[in-house]
């Protein structure tokens, strides 16, 4: 039996029964170790690496995590080294057809775990095939997700997507990295994805360019590109006239641009501000 107190814990949330199978069996069977630092110098250990339970949705494993937090804080033996715990955490990002599901798990098991190391598991951040549809779009969203994840407290990535069929050695590479002191994992099918939309990103507006804007801009931009006037975008948002003509120039100056309706709505698509699926069109009166 392996020594608890060298043990690496791993719990997972996926909702494929497969995938959870798969990973757990192939991980335990084979006794997967990985090289970790012990200490404050430069020496390293080998320690198990172990999937101690796995869950299908993310009620069901913060219901797990609230229970062995709440039956350890309750036991006045219970030493931290101790911990059942996981260290680590493996996330689906799609659950049930949701693409982001796994955002709303990360946020909850940060807010709550901070310690625990959140690997977002899952193939949704390869890189785009070439003939894939609304490729470039497809880039710039993955990175924004990617980052998004980064901020709610994703350590790491990698793909199920493995050359030659199903492997854990991209989940054991990640636990290493991370173990030895590295901040963040990336395999190499999210890093390619990373730096395309680091270079179209930087192609577009390089770093002293970057906007922002808020959901009410985002509409303002949306009504714009349906062929709403100015007039008529005043009465929708019941604003003055005024106010919106004062927003437009204000949206042209930091897009950098002509204050032109047609200008804005362009450099807005291109930058992907706004999604040409969300553009509801005005019919010809």
């Amino acid at each position: 039996m392996a020594n608890e107190l060298n043990t690496i814990r791993v719990m997972m949330v996926d909702d494929e029964p497969l995938i959870r199978k798969a990973v757990r069996m192939e991980m335990n069977d084979r006794a997967a170790e990985v090289e970790c630092h012990s200490g404050d110098d430069l020496a390293t250990e080998m320690r198990r690496v172990e999937m101690v339970d796995t869950f299908a949705s993310g009620p069901s494993l913060m219901a797990a995590l609230d229970e062995i937090a709440s039956t350890e804080t309750q036991n006045s033996k219970f030493k931290i080294q101790n911990s059942k715990l996981p260290h680590y955490l493996l996330v689906d990002m799609e659950f049930q057809g949701e693409p982001t599901g796994g955002l709303l798990i990360a946020r909850r098991l940060h807010e709550h775990y901070p310690d625990i190391r959140i690997i977002i598991f899952s193939g949704r951040f390869d890189h785009p095939g070439a003939d894939e549809e609304r490729r470039p779009q497809r880039v710039i969203e993955i990175g924004r997700v990617v980052m998004e994840a980064l901020r709610l407290g994703a350590s790491a990535f990698v793909s199920k997507n493995a050359a030659g069929g199903f492997s854990i050695e991209n989940i054991l590479r990640a636990i290493a990295c991370l173990e030895r002191g590295e901040r963040f994992y990336f395999n190499y099918p999210v890093m390619l994805t990373l730096k395309e939309a680091a270079e179209h990103y930087f192609n577009l507006v390089g770093l002293s360019d970057f906007v922002e804007i808020s959901p009410a801009e985002r509409t303002l931009l949306l009504l714009e590109a349906a062929g709403c006037t100015a007039s008529e975008i005043a009465s929708k948002l019941d604003e003055s006239d005024k106010s919106i003509q004062e927003r437009q120039k204000d949206l042209s100056r930091r897009l950098d641009i002509v204050n032109k309706s047609a200008a804005r709505v362009a450099k807005a698509l291109s930058l992907g501000l706004i999604n040409p699926a969300d553009i509801k069109f005005l019919p010809r009166s």
